[in-house]
């Protein structure tokens, strides 16, 4: 440091190193470090959370959720930088989800296959139209705007799971940091969800009946931290947000936990520690069956038969004992599922019944004020 360049104070320098000046005030903590510090900080605490909860092993194939977004950016470049820091030995792939909405999804799949020069990393695409025949767009011409992201999140799921299928990989790695499973634990709250409110903070999910996996290395990381990093490192991303989340319920919740944040900045985390010590108890009943008793008993018919009822978390009721098997598939698409339909074909399902038969724009059969009423509706000023 020259003599003419004025000395910051001590109050100005960096709370870690007490070297440098201190640019950054840190979300989480509101600790007070500089750039490198901050660089250092934020790539160890992803690195401690993927070691403490083991979510790789050496030779293991991952695929990244990639949309184009800062969460997924970050999280391709990191894990990629990581990964050859630690020497982790782990192959990374991209896997983008084309759902098909127009002036949207199209600029951020422009950003991901930028992002796949960058890093070198190989990219697979595979979009809503080819799987389920509907693309997002369709579908909220169909059912509306409200339900929009109801479809998009159980068509999403599932076909990052085919995506990775495709491939060959059994473990997605998604861009889910602390704020979305705050905003999760918060959403299922407010909704009386106590089904999925168990488990809305695992980090790593996985189902016997299905060989995927999927884990969330962000989990303990703030949103603000990743744009920071984001932002300071000049990483390519894509940050407009999706044309239909304003009218989504998460929306509601996620400004709910601003206001928190900014009363507390360690909500976020206290509220995820919260959902992690959330434990529902099992509730069983006691019912007799007079009519029709079950074959293995060895009561006599129309004799009174005590039967135990399993009352689940989420309020279904069981009639066997043996409660719902983990690998069920959906008589459908094959899917995994709790119940003989899964989620995406009962959806899928409810959308054909909607769909218009007969189709208007190319129809030649149309004629009179009707044609000009379609051309007119084309044209452009």
């Amino acid at each position: 440091m020259s003599s003419t360049t004025p000395r910051p104070k001590l109050s100005q320098l960096c709370e870690l190193c007490h070297c440098r000046k201190a640019m950054i005030k840190r979300p989480k903590n509101l600790q007070k470090i500089c750039k490198l510090c901050f660089y250092n900080v934020f790539e160890t605490e992803i690195h401690n959370t993927i070691v403490n909860n083991k979510l790789f092993y050496p030779g293991e194939r991952i695929a990244v959720g990639a949309s184009g977004g800062k969460d997924s950016t970050v999280l391709a470049y990191i894990l990629k930088l990581l990964n050859e820091r630690y020497n982790y030995g782990v192959e990374i792939v991209l896997l983008s989800i084309d759902e098909g909405i127009v002036g949207y999804r199209d600029d951020s799949l422009a950003t991901v296959k930028r992002n796949k020069e960058q890093y070198n990393l190989p990219l697979e695409i595979v979009s809503y139209k080819d799987l389920y025949n509907w693309s997002m767009d369709e579908i909220v011409s169909c059912a509306g705007i409200r339900n929009s992201c109801t479809y998009c999140g159980v068509l999403r799921r599932q076909a990052l799971d085919r995506g990775a299928a495709k491939l060959g990989i059994n473990h997605v790695v998604t861009g889910h940091n602390a704020d979305d499973m705050a905003e999760t634990v918060l959403m299922n709250l407010l909704r009386g969800d106590v089904a999925r409110l168990e488990k809305s903070t695992t980090i790593m999910t996985s189902s016997s009946g299905s060989p995927i996996k999927r884990s969330k290395p962000f989990k303990y990381s703030y949103q603000k931290e990743i744009v920071l990093y984001a932002h300071y490192k000049k990483l390519d991303y894509f940050s407009t947000e999706c044309t239909y989340a304003p009218e989504a319920f998460r929306g509601t919740t996620r400004e709910l936990m601003k206001n928190l944040e900014a009363i507390r900045p360690s909500c976020i985390i206290d509220i995820i520690h919260s959902g992690e010590n959330f434990v529902l108890r099992e509730k069983k009943i006691r019912q007799q069956f007079r009519k029709n008793p079950p074959k293995q008993s060895t009561e006599s018919k129309g004799g009174p038969i005590n039967e135990e009822i399993e009352v689940r978390a989420d309020g279904s009721i069981s009639l066997n004992k043996k409660g719902f098997v983990d690998g069920n598939r959906c008589e459908k698409c094959g899917y995994l599922s709790s119940n003989k339909i899964c989620k995406a074909c009962m959806l899928l399902e409810g959308l054909e019944m909607n769909r218009a038969k007969i189709s208007i724009d190319n129809n030649e059969s149309i004629d009179g004020a009707a044609k000009v009423v379609r051309t007119l509706e084309q044209l452009t000023f």
